[in-house]
Order: C-alpha cells, then structure tokens, then sequence
C-alpha cells in the first residue's frame, strides 16, 4: 500500500495555521470569504451595468440581508418533504436497476477474476472500484437532472409559491438524493463483502498415507507446502496471502479454510534513513533512473543500508506467541531493482538488524530472500543475539532510554538493489475487524457520492440538464487529478507551465532543459503561463481531491484504514455540502422563477 505522507493529527490537520501549512478550517474559510468578496464585486459590477451603482448596491445588500434571514429560518420539516418527493422521483426513475447491474458484475466477476498471487487484494480492489464508480454515476444521473427537469416543467413554480425557501430546495434534493444513495451503496455493500467472502474461502485436500506427503491438492491455482511444527501442529504454510491448518482425524487429513486472507493490519511506521555504499548516512539512497521518485534504493553488495527508527517501543508492542515467548513482528516490503537479470526465479538475499539508536549494538544478521513487492512477515524474539554472538534483551538493551529502536536492512548481492520507501517498513501491533474495516471503505465511497451529488444540485440551478452534467464530471476528472493539477500550478511538476510544456511537445526539448533565446516570444508564455498557473491554483484549492478520498487500497493491500482518515474524509465532505449548499443557494435566488 502506498502511503507516501505521514497522516497528520486531527487536531493539527483541522486548525494547523502557519506559514508552512494551512489546517482544513482556515482554508475552508479563507475559501468562502473569497468566494464572497468575488461574488460581491462582481454583482455589484453587473448591477451597476443594468441598474445603476445605487440600485445594484441596494439590490446586493436585500440579498445578503435575506441570505441571513433565512439562514436561522431554515425548517428541517420543509427539508425533508422535498427530500421525500426526491426520493420518490430517483424510484420512479428505477433507479433499482443500478442494484441489478452490479450484481451481474458479480455474478460474472468469478469468471475473470483469477490469479495464483495476493486473491484478496484482486477482489476488493475490483468491488471497491465497480462500487465507487457506479455509485458517483448514478449520483450523478440522479442529481444533475432533478432541479433542469422541474423548471422545464414548471413544477417548480409550485413549489416556490409555497413557503419555501432557497435553501430548503438545495437542502432537501441533497438530502433526498443522499438518502437513496445510500440505500444503493448498503446493498451493494453487503453483496460485495458475501462476494468477496465466497470467493476467498476455499481448503484443500491432502492425500491418505502412512507418511505425511510434502504438499497439499491444487485448488484455486495454487497448493501448499506442509510442514510440522515443534507442537506437533501441521499447517499448511503461508503462501498466497494465507495458510490453512491441519488436524489428523484417523488416517484422514482435514484441512481448515483459508486464513489470514482477511486482514486489517495496524501499523506503527518509523521515520526513514540511508546510509550510502561507503556506511554514511545520507537524506535519500539511489536512483535507478525511476520517474516516480516514492522509493529510494540501496545498492547490494556494499556498505549501503535503509534504516528506519521507530519511536514508542515498549512491553505493550511486543507480543506473546503462547507458550514460545514475546515477539517483535515487523513486516517489510521490498523491491527489488536488477541490473542484470541472470535466473528471475532466483531471489535476491538481502539481512535485517535490529540496532539501538546512537549505539554500535545490532543483532545478528537475520537473511532473508526478497521476493519483489510481496510483505514478508519477521517475528524478533525478546532474547536475541548480538554480532559477537553474545545474548542481549531486546527491550532492555537495544530499545534506548527514550523507546527507540532502529531495523537496518541490507542488499547482499552485487549489481543488485532493494528499494524502499517510509512505508515499507512497519511493526504489526494488532489487526482490527475486516468487516468493519469494509464499512469504513465504504464510508469513504459514501462522502465521494455525497460530494458529488452537492456538486452536481449546485450546477443544476443555473445550468440545464446535459450542460450541468459536463459541468460535474469535469469537477470530478479534474477532483481525481488534483495533485497533478496543484503541481504545474506550484511548478513542482517539470516542464514548465501548460503552454510552455505544449511548446516543448513539437520542438522535442525534454522536460529540464531552459529555452536558448530569451527572446519577447519567450518573455510573453512564461507571462501566460504565470496567469494560468494562478487560476490553476486557484481552482485547485477548492477541487475536492477524490483520490484522497478513496481507501480502497487499505482494503485491497489488508491495512486498517485510520479512524483518524475517516474522520478527516466526514468533515472535508461536510465542508464541501456546507460551502455548496451557500453557492447553490444564491444561484438559485438570482434565478428568475415566480416568487
């Protein structure tokens, strides 16, 4: 799972103000007063236009003073009977037929979806992604033509006849479109999780003999290797993503179902180091020509290792194994970069330590083989062995005295490298609930749908039908490609701004190089392109960013997904209903319909 900035606090992600980062309620707010001087401004502009300066002024301030009349005149019971009759609208619409579609995306889906490696992560990834996606498109359908199909009927002369607000309407549709939304994404929801369920459970055979036989039947593209353990418990060892006990019954052999397939892994990270091929500690480890700059690697052979310093360490991290002692599980990803490929069935072997911060003190090395991005799970046990094969207690002698531990990991082979990131590295502490792991994804689904939904009511007061479902879909590309987008704004992002890098498409200059003449033609792009990276930036501070917003890889890779995220994804979505909701509500007032 990639997971390439730390997840703030929630208090510091909230009301953080400085100079560096800006917390998400002084930007939602900075946002709004923006919003509302433009606004100001430019109805006074136009006003003044049509009117005259004094009535547009006075035009401006009767509607604002009304804005916040109806703001603390705004009736739940109102709310809700709109809400009910959209409601009825999205079912006279059939909108249960999205229900029927996405259980024949099921029904097929066993077909298709088959591979001998990591199961788990190829099905949730699949009904995480076909729910996301046929969620936001029926949100769409639903709320995009509501409010254009009323005012081409005229039904919305009847409503506003009546004692009801602006706001009610923009309130209740929301809420209406919400509550059917949501219906769709309980059931899918559920037929997803049985799904997933059927599909990973599975157990093998092993045939009768005196003797126990090396390996498990074929079932599911793959068997297992058996082995005895020390208390006489057979097990079929983990591969795949999970491993299956064994209970002798007679001369019969039953194997359970699968285990470990379902995980919600809780994770502590430490903070990342290299040191280079001669052992000193540098900020990054070496590039092996990779575009994405996410992994650092070390070179084997050499010197060169990743560190990583974990903070915290105490009893409470370690844990007890029944009768064989505490342990310190620590899961490492590796990938693994060849320069010279000879057998690729033959892994690269690489050693992790445990070391004490500030201290010559290391264990013994532990060799493993790194197989390319797969998690390789190492239990540590509390009595270790240093180096020079003298005994040392891990908590008493490695952990220092402000509960700090360091893991250093090496590459042993020549020419070869492993490459690492932050998150690579991480002490398991426990695993959660999958199923309640499943509900917060889907949670994360529910505030995309909302968002949308927001978005798309908002754009349909003022806009028709198809126009306002352009306008939606084009917040929601460019939602999904915000980094992108806050990156050519901010010039982190190579090439320059948009025409400077149209430019270098047909006079094939790579992304790095200056411009030779610095001649007026050069002057005047570079000035276009800092008005454009403006409204770049501007328009990217208000873009919802969906992918921020999705967990479906937590799922997929087996990671509980933080309370503290979804919590943060509850209130980024309120925020984005609240400040539309306020847009939606001027736009529709500045509509000319019957009063």
């Amino acid at each position: 799972m990639i997971q390439e900035e730390p997840l703030l606090p929630f208090k510091q992600w909230l009301l953080q103000l400085d100079a560096e980062r800006w917390g998400a309620l002084p930007h939602f707010l900075l946002v709004m007063v923006v919003l509302g001087v433009l606004s100001l401004v430019i109805g006074l502009v136009i006003g003044s236009i049509l009117y005259g300066p004094v009535k547009a002024g006075e035009k401006v301030y009767r509607v604002v003073a009304n804005a916040f009349g109806e703001l603390f005149h705004i009736s739940p019971r109102r709310i809700w009977a709109i809400a009910k009759v959209a409601m009825q609208e999205a079912f006279r619409r059939r909108v249960w037929v999205a229900i029927a579609v996405f259980v024949l995306l099921l029904l097929f889906a066993g077909w298709f979806l088959k591979t001998d490696r990591e199961p788990a992560k190829l099905f949730f990834s699949f009904v995480l992604t076909a729910t996301s996606f046929l969620g936001l498109f029926i949100a769409l359908l639903l709320a995009v033509f509501s409010l254009p199909n009323d005012f081409k009927s005229k039904t919305i002369y009847t409503v506003v006849t009546k004692p009801v607000r602006s706001g009610d309407i923009i309130l209740g549709r929301i809420l209406g479109f919400t509550v059917v939304g949501s219906v769709l994404l309980l059931l899918m929801g559920a037929s997803s999780y049985v799904f997933v369920y059927r599909a990973l459970q599975h157990t093998h055979t092993i045939a009768a003999q005196r003797e126990l036989p090396e390996r498990t039947s074929t079932n599911k593209g793959h068997s297992h290797k058996l082995e005895v353990r020390e208390d006489g418990q057979i097990v079929a060892v983990y591969e795949h993503g999970h491993e299956h006990t064994v209970e002798q019954q007679g001369d019969q052999y039953v194997v359970s179902g699968a285990q470990g397939m379902l995980r919600a892994r809780e994770p502590m990270y430490g903070e990342l180091s290299f040191l280079n091929r001669q052992g000193v500690k540098v900020e990054r480890g070496v590039s092996v020509g990779k575009e994405w700059g996410y992994r650092s690697f070390i070179e084997g052979g050499t010197q060169a290792a990743a560190v990583w310093t974990f903070e915290g360490i105490d009893e409470d991290t370690l844990i007890d194994e029944k009768d064989e002692g505490r342990f310190l599980p620590i899961e490492i990803v590796v990938r693994v970069f060849r320069t010279w490929k000879a057998d690729i069935n033959t892994p690269v072997q690489g050693t992790i330590q445990l070391k004490r911060p500030g201290s010559e003190l290391k264990t013994a090395p532990e060799f493993f083989y790194a197989d390319d991005n797969t998690i390789d799970l190492k239990y540590f046990p509390e009595e270790l062995t240093d180096t020079n094969n003298q005994p040392v207690n891990l908590l008493e002698d490695l952990v220092d005295d402000e509960g700090r531990l360091e893991v250093v990991v090496q590459c042993l082979d020549r020419a070869q490298y492993f490459g690492f990131a932050r998150g690579d590295c991480y002490i398991h502490l426990s695993d959660g609930s999958p199923l309640w792991n499943f509900v917060k994804a889907y949670l994360s689904i529910w505030v995309q749908m909302v968002v949308v939904i927001a978005i798309a009511v908002t754009g349909s007061t003022v806009l028709s039908g198809p126009i306002a479902m352009l306008f939606t879909v084009s917040f929601i590309l460019l939602g999904f490609q915000r980094d992108f987008l806050m990156g050519v704004a901010t010039g982190d992002v190579k090439g320059g701004g948009p025409i400077e890098a149209l430019v270098r498409i047909p006079t094939h200059m790579n992304l790095i190089s200056d411009f030779k003449d610095q001649h007026f033609g050069i002057t005047l792009m570079r000035f276009a392109d800092d008005c454009l990276q403006g409204l770049m930036y501007v328009l990217a501070s208000i873009l919802p960013d969906f992918s921020s917003l999705s967990t479906a890889d937590y799922v997929a890779y087996g990671f509980d997904i933080p309370s503290n995220l979804v919590a943060q994804q509850l209130i980024t979505g309120l925020g984005y209903v609240v400040g539309l909701v306020i847009v939606g509500y001027f736009l529709l007032r500045n509509r000319e319909v019957a009063k």
